[in-house]
């Protein structure tokens, strides 16, 4: 299969909808700012050479004539359009095809096995190790086809953090002005080109995906596309996939590796702040509310996937969002829905003929995306970092039904059920299964760990330690009985639990233990009945309830043995009984 038919099937001349606007006003602050007031006025960003950037000599990257250096949105909006890399919606957004790969590569994820980082890095089906001889012959490839085949490229300087203490310098290579556009949206723009004149990249990714590694199998690898890191050249190349996620995870499993080890806690979860300055974090994996209960039109959204933990409290490392647009309304998301306009960026969703993009059709993918940048939420907070965080929720959709709305964790237990990263799909029903499935995933972001899972528990431990934050699991799953059988907790009474642990009146109720998870439910909390808060009460039947519980602890159980190895903290006794 050719790069071209792996990639973007490319209309010769894409329609015009909409007009250039200028965006919301509300554009300040640190990842708000990016040089809006020249971008504004039209003027064109300075040219750079490979030479004048160093990359030649950084990269083996020699002959592109042509290099595009962070470009204004209206500009990478024009290189769009002019190379018909997608088309323009009613609104204005522009709208890619990311070909063949809708998603991540996870099987096709490495790392160069080699010291110091061999010793760091948490080998096995996430961290694949490979030999130093197979990221030079792909490398080498990149190289020459950005030497062999393509005049202009387009490079992005920036950041990854928002601390100015904690972030990382990240430069993205690209061939196509959308994933420059990707880039932009999710980084954090520099304010000026000054601020980037000496800019020296902590760590650079070649995104070559037009590169097939046809020769994969003679390399021991996978399949014919590569995301390959090498942490100690501080580069990875992508090659033989268009999707822009691999950017945005690929800089994330870097920033998994390089903050632990400097004593910087690495977290995927959202994050929001009150008001007063409170900050809380929410962890869940998809399907568990993570998105919508972060978006509070009473807080301000610090961020939505990604942040970091450091001696001054909690930092975004995005410049931007990149939701899922599946069945997107204007009722069911609003902020994400009126997000979409100019300078954001849609990925693999089905454009009308009357230029409206079509979230409920599926028939490419239902991974369809969309990245904007932060400030497209109108209570985003400028800064991109909140204090020390009061207040931690872990969320679970338990299909199951055995899970209280809202339970408070000891130091200990938050510790187990941060590793366990536990919630529960619910089987297809084509064979008539309804079953569900439990889905652990430690650190609720294993795909994206390099270090072992303990590592980054043991140093969030000790920022629980210092800085007495609270932490509960939210259920936010079934009651009255499992998938088929129970019903799935209302919105209203989990915003309610959601509430009284931000404001702190959930400390003010009686709590009784759970006599098998050992955690701790509350009594009675205004806008939860009382039959649901204690989930056995709200079975009709109680011994079913009870089997049931049972079946769940152990597989919370048989999921927590890998985590137990000589070397590592064990946190099996914070666990069921």
């Amino acid at each position: 299969m050719s790069a071209m038919m792996r990639g973007v099937a490319l209309k010769a001349s894409p329609v015009l909808r909409g007009s250039l606007r200028a965006p919301s006003s509300k554009i300040v602050g640190r990842i708000g700012r990016a040089s809006w007031a020249t971008q504004q006025l039209g003027k064109t960003a300075p040219m750079a050479t490979v030479s004048s950037l160093g990359i030649d000599k950084a990269t083996g990257i020699k002959n592109p004539t042509t290099v595009h250096r962070n470009l204004p949105y209206p500009e990478v909006f024009e290189h769009e359009v002019k190379h018909n890399e997608g088309e323009v919606t009613s609104n204005g957004t522009f709208c890619v095809s990311t070909g063949q790969f809708t998603g991540r590569s996870p099987k096709d994820k490495y790392f160069v096995k080699q010291g110091p980082s061999d010793k760091n890095l948490d080998w096995g089906k996430v961290n694949v190790g490979v030999a130093p001889d197979v990221f030079k012959n792909i490398y080498k490839k990149a190289v020459k086809h950005y030497n062999d085949n393509v005049e202009k490229m387009y490079v992005f300087d920036g950041y990854c953090g928002t601390s100015p203490k904690s972030r990382k310098n990240v430069r993205i290579i690209t061939e196509l002005a959308w994933q420059h556009h990707f880039a932009k949206n999710m980084f954090i723009r520099p304010e000026s080109e000054a601020e980037v004149a000496d800019f020296a990249p902590d760590f650079t990714i070649i995104n070559a995906c037009k590169v097939v590694n046809d020769d994969y199998k003679e390399l021991g690898l996978n399949s014919e596309v590569a995301v390959v890191f090498n942490v100690e050249e501080r580069k990875a190349v992508i090659t033989g996939t268009w999707y822009g996620g691999e950017m945005k995870k690929g800089i994330f499993s870097m920033m998994n590796y390089w903050l632990p080890l400097d004593g910087v806690m690495a977290m995927h979860c959202s994050a929001n702040k009150g008001k007063n300055g409170d900050t809380a974090l929410f962890f869940g994996l998809s399907g568990t509310g993570k998105t919508t209960l972060s978006a509070d039109p009473d807080r301000y959204l610090i961020g939505d996937d990604e942040h970091g933990w450091d001696d001054e409290g909690i930092f975004n490392f995005e410049g931007g969002c990149y939701a899922k647009t599946i069945n997107l309304s204007h009722d069911n998301e609003p902020e994400i829905y009126d997000a979409i306009k100019r300078d954001a960026l849609l990925e693999n969703v089905i454009i009308k003929g009357n230029g409206d993009p079509d979230y409920t059709d599926v028939s490419k993918t239902e991974n369809t995306r969309v990245s904007y940048p932060i400030y497209h939420i109108d209570n985003y907070e400028p800064s991109g970092m909140g204090g020390h965080p009061n207040s931690i929720v872990f969320l679970t959709c338990d299909a199951f039904g055995v899970l209280p709305p809202v339970s408070r964790l000891s130091a200990g237990q938050a510790m187990y059920h941060f590793l366990s990263g536990y919630t529960a799909k619910v089987a297809g029903t084509e064979r008539g299964v309804t079953e569900p499935t439990p889905n652990f995933s430690a650190c609720f972001g294993a795909a994206f760990l390099t270090l072992h899972p303990t590592a980054y528990a043991d140093l969030l431990q000790k920022k629980l330690d210092t800085h007495g934050t609270q932490c509960f699991l939210i259920n936010t799953g079934w009651t009255g009985g499992g998938y088929g059988v129970g019903k799935r907790m209302s919105i209203k009474a989990t915003r309610a639990c959601v509430n009284s642990v931000l404001d702190g009146s959930i400390n003010k109720t009686k709590f009784t233990a759970d006599p098998v998870f050992g955690f701790e439910v509350p009594a009675d909390l205004p806008g939860v009945p009382s039959k649901v808060l204690n989930p056995r009460d709200a079975w009709s039947d109680k011994e079913s309830y009870d089997t049931t519980r049972t079946k769940l602890a152990g597989m919370f159980k048989d999921n927590f043995t890998k985590f137990v190895k000589p070397g590592v903290t064990n946190y099996t006794a914070y666990g069921p009984k």
